[in-house]
C-alpha cells in the first residue's frame, strides 16, 4: 500500500508566558516533539498511549486544526504544514475528524439536519435546499439513524446516536481520511461495538483510511492494521497490530500490555505484571535522551540517559534499513522473548 500521509519530525510546542502587562516566554509544553510515521491508503492506524502523550495533538496537527511548530505533513505528496486557511479549504473535504465527546462536538442550538448538512453549505456543494435535505437524510440512513428525525436537536438523541451524527457529518463530503479521536470512550460497551462495526463497514464501502486514537488496547487490536505507541510526545514503537500484541519490543509497550486483563485465571497467575514506577515526567522539561528512561526497568546509566534511541528495527546493527511492515522500536535494549512471555498476556513467543 502506498503512503497517503507522510509525517516527518512533526513538532508542536505550546509557549508558556508569564507577566501581566509585558508577557515573556519562560518555556514551552512539548506536546509533540519529533513524530515520524506514514499512513498507508486504506489502512487503519491506531495511536495509543497514556493521557497527555500527544495522541490527540498529533491528530489535530495532521488535520491542520493546529499549526505545527515545525516538521512536514505530506498529503498525497503535497506538504500541507504551511498552508493558509484559504489554501486548506479544499483539503478539508479530504480529511475529516470524529471527536471524543459526541455531545460537545454538536451545536445544541442546531437541528441534526443542519449539523450534518453544514459541510455542504461551507463548501458550496448543494445549494438547493430540498436536494441537500435528501442527501442529509441518505447520510442519516447510512449511519443507522432515522431520516424522519431530521428536525430533532442533539439533546433528543442518546450518546451512541449522537456519535452516529458525528460520523454522518464526517463522511458527508466523501473524505479520504478520517481521524477518530477516541470515538467510543464515552459510550457503553455494547454501543462501542456498534460504532466500531459502523466505522469498519463505512471503511469498506467508501474506501476510507482511518486513524483510530484510543486507550482501550483490546479495541485497538480488534480494529487496527498497525499501531503506533506514543510516550511523552514521541512514537516509541510502530508495528503491525498482531506483531505488537504478540511480540512487543519496547519496554513501555510491554508494560501497557502487561496491564491487559486475562480472562483465564490460571494464565493470569503465570503472568508477572510490569508496574511502572514514578509519574510521567512533565512535557515542559522532558528527560534527556530516551524519554522513558526515568521509568524504564531496563535503564542503563550512561547510555539510555545520554544517547537518544532512534525509531528503527530492534536489530538495528544487523538491519540498518527497515523492511516494509517491520516492527520499529525506539529502544537501546528491546524486550527479549523470555521477558515478553513472562509479562504480556497476549504474547505468542
Amino acid at each position: 500500500m502506498s503512503a497517503l500521509i507522510e509525517v516527518r519530525d512533526l513538532k508542536k510546542h505550546f509557549p508558556i508566558r508569564k507577566g501581566i502587562l509585558v508577557q515573556r516566554e519562560v518555556g514551552a509544553v512539548k506536546a509533540v516533539d519529533g513524530v515520524t510515521f506514514d499512513i498507508a491508503e486504506g489502512e487503519t492506524l491506531g495511536l495509543v498511549g497514556e493521557s497527555g502523550c500527544g495522541k490527540s495533538t498529533t491528530a489535530r496537527l495532521i488535520t491542520r486544526l493546529l499549526d505545527p511548530t515545525s516538521g512536514e505533513i505530506r498529503f498525497r505528496g503535497q506538504d500541507i504544514a504551511g498552508l493558509s486557511r484559504r489554501e486548506l479549504l479544499p483539503l478539508r473535504r479530504e480529511i475529516q475528524m470524529i471527536f471524543q465527546d459526541p455531545y460537545s462536538s454538536l451545536n445544541p442550538r442546531k437541528t441534526v439536519g443542519t449539523i450534518i448538512g453544514e459541510p455542504f453549505v461551507i463548501h458550496d456543494i448543494e445549494r438547493n435546499e430540498a436536494a441537500r435535505k435528501r442527501r442529509v437524510q441518505d447520510l442519516m440512513e447510512q449511519v443507522g439513524l432515522n431520516p424522519e428525525h431530521y428536525n430533532r436537536f442533539p439533546h433528543e438523541f442518546s450518546g451512541g446516536q449522537r456519535q452516529r451524527i458525528g460520523v454522518a457529518r464526517a463522511i458527508a463530503l466523501k473524505p479520504k481520511v478520517i481521524f477518530a479521536d477516541e470515538p467510543v470512550s464515552a459510550l457503553d460497551v455494547s454501543i462501542q461495538a456498534q460504532i466500531i462495526n459502523l466505522l469498519r463497514d463505512l471503511q469498506r464501502e467508501l474506501g476510507l483510511t482511518i486513524v483510530f486514537i484510543a486507550h482501550d488496547l483490546s479495541v485497538v487490536r480488534h480494529v487496527c492494521d498497525r499501531v503506533a505507541v506514543m510516550y511523552l510526545g514521541k512514537v516509541v514503537e510502530l508495528a503491525h497490530a498482531d506483531a505488537l500484541f504478540t511480540h512487543p519490543r519496547h519496554p513501555y509497550t510491554g508494560a501497557l500490555l502487561s496491564a491487559v486483563p486475562v480472562p483465564d485465571p490460571r494464565l493470569a497467575k503465570q503472568k508477572q505484571r510490569q508496574v511502572l514506577v514514578g509519574d510521567v515526567p512533565s512535557p515542559t522539561d522532558p528527560p534527556q535522551a530516551c524519554r522513558f528512561h526515568t521509568r524504564c526497568p531496563k535503564f542503563v546509566a550512561g547510555h539510555c540517559d545520554v544517547e537518544e534511541p532512534l525509531l528503527g528495527p530492534p536489530e538495528q546493527a544487523e538491519s540498518p534499513s527497515p523492511a516494509p511492515g517491520a516492527t520499529l522500536a525506539a529502544c537501546h535494549y528491546p524486550l527479549e522473548d523470555q521477558e515478553v512471555r513472562r509479562q504480556v498476556p497476549t504474547a505468542q513467543v
